[in-house]
């Protein structure tokens, strides 16, 4: 399974969910007409998406039974998967934003400077936004600040300062 973003609330009185993505575009997710919703406390379990659209604050979703404002707050913060089969094969340089949510970010210096919690497109590229003991750090996803992407041991190492705002 790949998680592809989270619920963030329910929207509206009719059954309706807003959803946080985690793709590239705000409505990627709406390509895959099942998906699988959980968490490290409830099972993963299928659902059928009977309807979407894109707002302007993100993407919402009707789920196949969910009928009311009641039944759509059941599935609140729950995170949404796909099968990674379903997914186009990505090549080397390549990584889905699902894949980078939670890897540790270190500098060259080897400082921890947290983990990626999410990733936002500015239009020129993506950032990383990384959390940390100090705050969020924000690191454009480029090449010269991301040295390698090691999803097996689940880090990115940047050429990314401590300080680099105080330098700038």
């Amino acid at each position: 399974m790949v998680i592809m973003g989270r619920v963030a609330a329910a929207q509206g009185i009719l059954g309706w969910v807003a959803l946080k993505t985690y793709t590239g575009t705000v409505d990627s997710l709406a390509d895959y007409p099942v998906w699988w919703l959980g968490d490290d406390k409830l099972p993963w379990r299928e659902v059928s998406v009977e309807a979407f659209a894109v707002q302007s604050k993100g993407l919402i979703a009707k789920f196949a039974g969910c009928s009311d404002r009641t039944a759509a707050e059941k599935y609140r913060g729950l995170l949404v998967a796909v099968p990674r089969s379903s997914l186009p094969q990505q090549p080397d340089d390549e990584y889905y934003w699902s894949d980078l949510i939670g890897l540790e970010v270190v500098n060259l210096a080897g400082v921890c400077l947290g983990t990626v919690d999410s990733l936002m497109d500015t239009g020129a590229n993506q950032v990383l936004c990384v959390q940390g003991e100090s705050g969020e750090v924000l690191i454009p996803f480029i090449a010269s600040a991301i040295k390698q992407v090691d999803l097996t041991e689940k880090m990115i190492h940047v050429d990314w300062a401590t300080d680099w705002a105080a330098k700038h």
